[in-house]
């Protein structure tokens, strides 16, 4: 059964978010990214196979090993969907900021 994992819970989790780090400036073996964290192996193959479901996470093989790479696209589609609720908040900060400094202004 192949489950359809969501992107975004996949990024919920902080180790995922570790792993998708350390594998944005180089692609790594499974055993390279398991050693950066204090969980068992299986724990991390778990975490691996779950962005690769979702497609944030790419493999390619290379002899015997296995290797894990960013897939740039995936990450700007998620980038681009979230850039519009971005602009949202950075817009109602700067107008609470500009309220903010108005009322010290006035004191």
């Amino acid at each position: 059964m192949n489950l359809r994992r969501d992107v975004f819970q996949a990024i919920a989790d902080p180790t995922r978010r570790a792993i998708l780090l350390l594998v944005a400036s180089q692609a790594l073996t499974a055993g390279a990214i398991a050693s950066n964290f204090d969980t068992a192996r299986p724990t991390v193959s778990k975490h691996l196979q779950i962005l690769t479901e979702c497609e944030l996470l790419e493999q390619k093989q290379t002899g015997r090993e296995i290797y894990y790479h960013i897939n740039a696209q995936k990450m700007k589609d998620v980038a681009d969907f979230i850039e519009p609720f971005r602009q949202m908040w950075d817009d109602r900060f700067n107008k609470l900021e500009a309220i903010m400094k108005n009322y010290q202004s006035k004191k």
